[in-house]
């Protein structure tokens, strides 16, 4: 199924994200993530790109095992270190094993970059529609990207992705839904009317806060600093007051007319089950105790 179809319907949606392996090695542990979490029927399931230039390769091999899994695809693409022949490469292995859902992403810039065949995701963009029939989403910025000057001209460039076939969009995690709200009031201004994905990842452990915001840069509400300063010295209690924050965010977008939720729950069975069972009658699913885990 592709994932714009889903976004005819007003019913409330949640997804959950994964990471491939690096190696061979690594693969079954994350399959078996795969497992667990599928046994939820998430409307969808990404999986991002691994790094290096094997990325692919597994980040394909997961998707495959998520469709296999009987849950609806979404397998992440970046173009920065891409050639235009590893692409096609890539959409072929995607299209021979029936994937139907890419979301497209430039990718980080490593140390000493010079563009290549890409320079932005609109280029990807327009390069996979123009390869075969996928679903395309991209990503945004709540928030502003951190290499934009402006979130005026994070926007402006935010058009052009969907300008050049983007159907749906994803957000980056963010920690105050007003600035969600805030977000989406914009760029309908600015004439950006696809769906949107709200972004939400859920802090279970107080070491995790720290890294997020650096590789973010995402604003972190005065609530949630109060959470982590209470609660990091009890492990138990730190995930606990985590996973009910990422609640009330999700029943807040939920109850505020945002029907697409995109947890980034990695390969975290627990955390996925943990969100789901906090909103599953929401959602018009069954508790956890009718699945065999």
């Amino acid at each position: 199924m592709k994932i714009c179809e889903l976004f005819q319907t007003d019913k409330p949606m949640l997804s959950f994200e994964v990471f491939p392996p690096k190696t061979d090695t690594g693969i079954e542990s994350v399959r078996s993530a795969v497992n667990a979490i599928s046994e939820f029927k998430p409307d969808y399931m990404s999986v991002t790109y691994g790094a290096g230039g094997d990325g692919g390769r597994y980040t394909a091999k997961i998707a495959e095992h998520i469709k296999n899994c009987g849950v609806t695809p979404l397998a992440h693409m970046t173009c920065v270190s891409a050639t235009k022949d590893s692409i096609k490469a890539n959409l072929k292995t995607l299209q021979d094993i029936g994937v139907q859902n890419v979301l497209a992403l430039r990718g980080d810039l490593p140390d000493g970059y010079q563009h290549g065949d890409y320079r932005y995701a609109s280029e990807l963009i327009a390069e996979i529609k123009n390869y075969g029939d996928f679903c395309v989403g991209a990503a945004c910025y709540p928030e502003g990207h951190p290499e934009s000057a402006s979130q005026k001209e994070d926007i402006k460039y935010l058009r052009q992705k969907v300008d050049a076939g983007c159907c749906f969009l994803t957000t980056q995690m963010f920690f105050d839904n007003s600035i969600f709200y805030n977000f989406m009031y914009k760029i309908r201004e600015a004439g950006i009317n696809v769906p949107v994905v709200a972004g939400i990842m859920p802090i279970t452990a107080a070491s995790q806060v720290k890294r997020v915001v650096e590789l973010s840069g995402c604003f972190v509400p005065r609530d949630f600093t109060a959470i982590v300063d209470h609660f990091a010295s009890d492990d138990e209690a730190m995930y606990a007051a985590g996973i009910a924050y990422a609640t009330g965010q999700i029943i807040d977008l939920f109850a505020n007319g945002v029907t697409h939720v995109h947890v980034y729950s990695m390969n975290k069975p627990d955390v996925a089950g943990a969100i789901y069972q906090n909103v599953h009658a929401i959602l018009g699913k069954p508790s956890l105790g009718s699945f065999q885990m």
